[in-house]
């Protein structure tokens, strides 16, 4: 029995740097990992698909500029063996730096090995048992493979990375944001691309009127958008996989050599043996935490994606920063101090934080909206790139900010405008009266503002 201060499980974005600041305050400290190092961010996640969607632009600009006076003679060649390699070249600068890492970290010991519980205070790994006061379990999540696509040579966000051939054709199961983004890089490389969504519309947690703009950019971009695609099944036949569905219109098939599933993502505990420990999840198999990360077992955490409590890079670095101030620094965080945020970087992206309409309907609350259209934004329409509106939602009552949502060009960066005024628990006058640099879109957040109507 090996015996340490602490045992992280994962090195995915809060493990790692969890395990410097232990291993800094005297801790001795093992981190495990079954897989490659930097979890699903770094491997399958943001590191390469941002990658994708950057090459995807390129190749975009370069066939769309003749709106702007530009034209380009001859073919515009996209090279995907090109693009994966130097996907793998920056995933590998990212195991170089996470390896070197923990070499050079006194008191942190890297185990590679699947690690499974014994009970509450013991960890197997290889076949060695290890103990630890505190563990700290960070296994994140991976792609939802539902049972009828179980037999057809499906792809995931992983597999897609590894084509080095474009799709002729892609069918994409889901319209959710990973769906949706490799469904508009894959378009913009040459595939033709039909999405099947099973709901009324994409992007659900969405407002209708926001999922009504993705629709339109995406059938802009040439994609084919199959909603209220129910019964969806796959098998395989001799001239590929044939999917079926049905829609408004009746039963359908597709034939396709490619089908890519983004519908949903599951927690990584199961095989991890908490049946033999006091640690509780719920029917999904995400580990209930309480607004510290701590998990029924109190010295027992989860953080990042198996928690149920975030499903971003930025969340599970947050959580990392919930436990490490609740050990080390007079300030403590807690969960619920967290305004939700993400994006969805399809092209222009969606950016969105704290409440939108619908559920600030649902709550009851008295609140005013602040909306505009980016083609009324001059720096998109001198840019070309007017699709999308930027919304901002305002508590009548308290005059904070209770959430917004920016669709269009560079929303991804201007919504963090919006997201320290709420930080900041300040009045949304703050930015309503702030002097905004010209020409930029957010210059237009101010001048959005003097313009409110009751929800």
């Amino acid at each position: 029995m090996k015996t340490f201060d602490a045992i992280i499980i994962g090195t995915g974005q809060a493990g790692p740097p969890l395990a410097s600041s232990l291993a800094k305050n005297g801790f001795k400290t093992a981190i495990i990992e079954k897989d490659d190092l930097g979890g699903t961010c770094v491997n399958t996640g943001c590191t390469p698909t941002k990658a994708y969607v950057a090459a995807a632009r390129r190749a975009f600009v370069a066939k769309n500029s003749r709106d702007l006076g530009i034209s380009i003679e001859g073919e515009v060649k996209v090279d995907l063996k090109k693009i994966r390699a130097r996907k793998d070249d920056l995933i590998s600068d990212s195991h170089a730096g996470l390896q070197k890492q923990f070499e050079n970290e006194e008191n942190i010991i890297l185990i590679r090995g699947k690690a499974v519980f014994v009970d509450n205070n013991t960890i197997e790994v290889n076949g060695e048992k290890l103990t630890a006061e505190k563990i700290f379990i960070n296994v994140g999540a991976r792609p939802n493979v539902p049972k009828d696509f179980k037999d057809v040579n499906y792809l995931t966000n992983r597999s897609m990375l590894e084509l080095e051939e474009v799709p002729a054709e892609l069918v994409i199961v889901g319209g959710g944001y990973i769906g949706l983004e490799f469904s508009q890089m894959f378009s913009r490389f040459g595939s033709k691309v039909t999405i099947l969504e099973r709901g009324p519309r994409l992007m659900k947690k969405e407002d209708e009127d926001i999922a009504a703009v993705i629709t339109e950019i995406l059938e802009t971009s040439g994609i084919k958008v199959l909603l209220n695609s129910d019964c969806i099944k796959a098998t395989t036949e001799k001239r590929g996989i044939e999917v079926s569905y049905d829609c408004e219109e009746g039963a359908k098939k597709i034939q396709t050599n490619h089908l890519l599933l983004a519908v949903g993502r599951v927690p990584n505990t199961d095989g991890l043996g908490l049946e033999h420990t006091g640690v509780q999840m719920d029917k999904r198999g995400y580990i209930k935490v309480n607004d510290q990360l701590q998990t029924s077992v109190p010295h027992i955490w989860a953080l990042g994606d198996c928690n149920g409590e975030g499903a971003f890079t930025h969340t599970a670095y947050n959580d990392f920063q919930i436990v490490n101030s609740q050990f080390f620094e007079e300030r403590k965080r807690s969960l619920s101090d967290r305004f939700v945020c993400y994006a969805a970087f399809i092209d222009p992206p969606l950016a969105r934080v704290g409440m939108n309409e619908t559920q600030i309907k649902e709550k009851g609350i008295k609140a005013k909206v602040a909306e505009i259209p980016m083609k009324h934004v001059a720096r998109a329409k001198e840019k070309g790139e007017t699709l999308g509106k930027m919304k901002v939602f305002i508590d009548a009552e308290s005059e904070k900010i209770l959430g917004a949502t920016f669709l269009g060009t560079g929303a991804d960066e201007i919504i963090h405008t919006v997201i320290d005024q709420m930080y900041a628990g300040a009045s949304y006058k703050v930015i309503r009266d702030a002097i905004h640099i010209h020409p930029t879109v957010s210059e237009l957040i101010p001048t959005m503002l003097e313009d409110l109507r009751d929800l």
